[in-house]
């Protein structure tokens, strides 16, 4: 009988193509087009404030945040813009509502792009042609920014709420005003905070339009639910190939929506992966405290950066397969863990010796893998030819 060899299988890298969109440049990050799909979060410290705001942008950059806003409702806010863009490691947005002449303010700033929001700046679109002519100028993108909770007057009087409809046709007619002018440097975003009226806002616009779409479910809660509500509709869309760059709004610190930004990416194979824990949600079956097992894997393992999936099982009727297909797994149970290295089980040992070995060998595993030059974060699982 011939063997058969079990490793880790050949799956889809992607669940859609990309909508094809034009690609515009804020700073060294390119969105739209052939571009990854890149992660942004906002400041919540006043701007004013350069060192508070220049540290929380350290900090998300830590966290692998790659384009930032910061919010400019005053004139000591518009100050601070120029010395922020010039040390953020990141390129950072400036997000302008009421006052038109801090859109002027942030582009001599020299911010990578500037978000306006149609539904709440004064005579807005009296000033289109003037911001068209200072951003085209400056090289500098304009994000339409429209919000169901800032929705022009019109448009509610129009269809009585803020409906998908509504929110496209105020995004697709403030870019007809810059189109007027030869400006085309736009992305759009609409958000609601309405997963399901946001997604089909999204896709009402990406089917009329070829700007790249920033994605957002607005005001999405608490970290819990606003992890769900952001996970389930990024996920609608980006699996539908819309969207280009993506802000998760919780009302949690902004390094937590760069980190869930980030596993939603990893999550649908359109961010290359780094660790990954795969564990069993545990049941009766379970001869292991399958909960300890995964927190200290994870705790031992925190900051690896090559593409590693590890298994953590806890029985013997998922757990061989759970393991065997990762990189690297334990299959646990009657006090013993089998440890499996690319799909083979290399040896057993005790329980009380399971973290300290996956650990060990992750560790071997990762230094294999910087040998043979796997970049950072590239996934090992790959489509078949």
């Amino acid at each position: 009988m011939t063997a058969i060899a079990l490793g880790m299988p050949d799956v889809p890298t992607k669940l859609a193509d990309r909508r094809v969109s034009r690609q515009i440049q804020v700073g060294s990050v390119a969105v739209g087009g052939d571009a990854p799909v890149s992660v942004q979060s906002m400041t919540t410290t006043r701007t004013s404030d350069i060192g508070a705001t220049l540290q929380q942008i350290a900090e998300l950059t830590a966290s692998g945040c790659q384009i930032v806003r910061v919010a400019c409702p005053t004139q000591d806010d518009a100050d601070a813009l120029a010395t922020i863009a010039r040390k953020s490691q990141i390129p950072v947005i400036a997000d302008i509502h009421f006052q038109p002449k801090y859109v002027f303010a942030a582009i001599d700033a020299g911010c990578a792009a500037v978000r306006v929001n149609p539904g709440n700046i004064k005579q807005f679109d009296d000033k289109v042609k003037e911001i068209a002519q200072a951003a085209s100028g400056a090289g500098i993108p304009i994000r339409i920014g429209v919000n169901a909770g800032s929705l022009d007057a019109r448009l509610l009087r129009k269809y009585g709420k803020a409906t998908p409809e509504a929110l496209v046709e105020s995004a697709l007619w403030e870019a007809s005003l810059f189109e007027e002018h030869g400006f085309r440097d736009i992305k759009i975003s609409v958000k609601h905070n309405d997963p399901v009226v946001m997604v089909n806002a999204y896709r009402q616009l990406a089917a009329r339009s070829d700007y790249p779409l920033h994605l957002g479910v607005t005001e999405a809660g608490p970290a819990f639910q606003g992890t769900i509500k952001s996970a389930v509709a990024f996920g609608a869309l980006l699996s539908e190939g819309i969207g280009d760059t993506i802000r998760v709004s919780l009302s949690a610190p902004p390094a937590e929506e760069v980190k869930v930004g980030l596993q939603i990416l990893e999550a649908l194979n359109l961010k290359q992966r780094r660790l990954e824990i795969v564990s069993c949600p545990s049941c009766g079956r379970a001869q292991v405290d399958v909960y300890k097992l995964a927190d200290q894997v994870s705790a031992g393992l925190d900051g690896m950066e090559v593409p590693l999936r590890v298994a953590v099982m806890g029985c013997v009727v998922n757990g061989p397969g759970e393991a065997r297909e990762a990189d690297l797994g334990v299959a646990s149970g009657n006090g013993k863990g089998q440890i499996f290295v690319k799909g083979q089980v290399i040896k057993t040992v005790p329980e009380s010796k399971i973290v300290e070995t996956l650990i060990e060998e992750a560790m071997k595993i990762a230094e294999e893998m910087e040998r043979d030059g796997v970049p950072s974060g590239e996934p090992l699982v790959v489509a078949g030819a």
